[in-house]
């Protein structure tokens, strides 16, 4: 197909953009002001889409309206998944925060929406 012949914002590729939550799921905790997210792959073959996707500067911008100050990338490449840190993202923690989540529990689903590139998934 040419691109004078291909409906208008489809990609000039195969791929496709979705929401993270479709290739993986995370789970959240906190010390102070620090967030942790531990990010698996539902499938271990993706796990090299998120490395090279799930980048610290795109989930410290990801997190740049909170104060995120700094993120940390941890591979866990036996486990297919990684372990994110982030700094100065809970507003001062369970203690110093005037938000409805303290805690951050709730904040693994704002990277779950990330949006990724994938060339091969269903679209179910």
């Amino acid at each position: 197909m040419s691109p004078s012949e291909r409906p208008s914002g489809q990609p000039l590729d195969d791929s496709v953009t979705v929401p993270l939550h479709r290739l993986a799921h995370a789970r959240a905790g906190d010390k102070g002001d620090r967030l942790n997210l531990a990010l698996f792959a539902y499938d271990p073959d993706h796990y090299a889409l998120l490395l090279e996707q799930v980048t610290e500067e795109r989930v410290l911008a990801l997190f740049a309206h909170r104060g995120a100050s700094r993120v940390r990338r941890y591979p866990m490449p036996g486990l297919a998944g990684m372990n994110l840190v982030i700094d100065d993202v809970l507003q001062g923690g369970v203690n110093g925060a005037l938000n409805l989540d303290g805690h951050g529990k709730t904040l693994s689903f704002l990277l779950l929406a990330m949006p990724v590139s994938v060339s091969s998934i269903s679209q179910d």
